[in-house]
């Protein structure tokens, strides 16, 4: 590895107890992996950590878990783990440490986004608390060319910094060597299933507590499907615009707001689940620092979707000025702390599957 994450010896001293004990063998795809390993080093615990889903079975059925005196804890260990990949990967390295600091960088730019749309909203000739509407009605508000580019830029560079740590990951791990499209092919389906949120052989995660449920894998897919709905809704709108030349607001059955509504339901209704699972979620597996990260995003997806939402329905009342500021406002917080955060995750995740699926050729 470039920069080596610092693993604490007693993780490898848990993955060496598990190996032996093999107890939980088929519960997930971490321990068919691990039992492919006689031996670990840095790189096999990275992989490992980000291969797991965090389904909580194997602490649940370990019988040298806590309050035994081994206290094996292998989620909470391959968690701690998985926190330190953000930072681990993130680009450019001298600002790598925002990882560990999410919280301010989603704050800050929220605050400095807010001001500087609020700003050219208060500037603009019609006002920010007038009437819009009619086509082009957003851009009265905030000019085209104002709204656009920030978004453009900061996504850009998150979307470069998320790569290039993938890309990195990758190499690190191994899932670059002998690789073929079969393997890219069959781990993109286990990520569009969701395949290892279903808790293995178990029939469900062991989330909130230790009884199995479907409820985090039901939440979890909402969220992630209405985040894809809403991404095409964004495409469709911008072929509209630039290629068609229909402004937006567009019609209510139009497909930009089709798709934006299903996914902005989709994403409130999965985020608040995932949130309120959480609040009642068993401490002793988790690791702080990734329960704080997982807040932060699901809480902050939540805002853009919220204020999406409600820009929708009262875009053709005086608030809707107000609503576009915040709505921008929080979109824009949420590209910038994006690859210093839990939404960088599915990229690992997806890496580590390929990974899964070299080793179990």
């Amino acid at each position: 590895m470039s920069t080596p994450i610092k693993i604490p010896d007693q993780t490898f001293w848990q993955l060496e107890v598990c190996n032996a004990c093999r107890y939980c063998e088929g519960y997930c795809a971490v321990f068919p992996a691990l039992e492919r390993k006689r031996r670990f080093s840095p790189d096999d615990v990275v992989y490992l950590a980000n291969l797991c889903h965090d389904c909580r079975a194997c602490f649940y059925a370990c019988m040298y878990a806590p309050p035994h005196e081994f206290g094996v804890n292998i989620p909470k260990a391959l968690a701690e783990v998985r926190e330190q990949t953000y930072s681990q990967y993130a680009l450019p390295k001298v600002v790598s440490n925002l990882a560990r600091r999410n919280a301010w960088l989603l704050i800050l730019g929220g605050v400095i986004s807010l001001v500087f749309f609020g700003i050219v909203a208060v500037l603009s000739p019609q006002g920010l608390f007038a009437t819009h509407q009619g086509p082009g009605a957003f851009y009265n508000v905030i000019p085209y060319l104002v709204m656009m580019l920030p978004a453009l830029l900061v996504s850009l560079y998150a979307i470069w910094v998320m790569l290039a740590g993938a890309w990195t990951f990758a190499k690190d791990i191994g899932a670059r060597n002998n690789v073929s499209w079969k393997q890219i092919v069959a781990a993109a389906g286990e990520s569009f299933s969701l395949r290892y949120l279903r808790g293995g052989t178990a029939g469900g995660c062991f989330y909130p507590s230790e009884r199995t449920s479907n409820a985090r894998l039901a939440f979890h897919m909402l969220v992630f499907y209405g985040f894809l709905s809403a991404f095409v809704a964004t495409v469709i709108a911008a072929i509209m615009q630039d290629v068609l030349g229909q402004e937006p607001p567009y019609p209510i059955l139009s497909p930009p707001v089709i798709f934006g509504s299903l996914g902005g339901i989709a994403i409130i209704i999965g985020a608040t689940g995932l949130l309120a699972l959480k609040r009642r979620s068993d401490r002793e597996p988790a690791d702080a620092r990734s329960l704080n990260l997982d807040w932060l995003f699901l809480l902050s997806l939540n805002i853009v979707a919220i204020t999406g939402m409600l820009l929708l329905i009262l875009r053709e009342t005086p608030a809707m000025g107000v609503l576009l500021v915040i709505h921008l406002a929080t979109v824009l917080a949420l590209y910038v702390s994006a690859p210093y955060g839990k939404f960088a995750h599915f990229l690992y995740r997806y890496a580590a599957l390929i990974q899964n699926r070299i080793d179990s050729r």
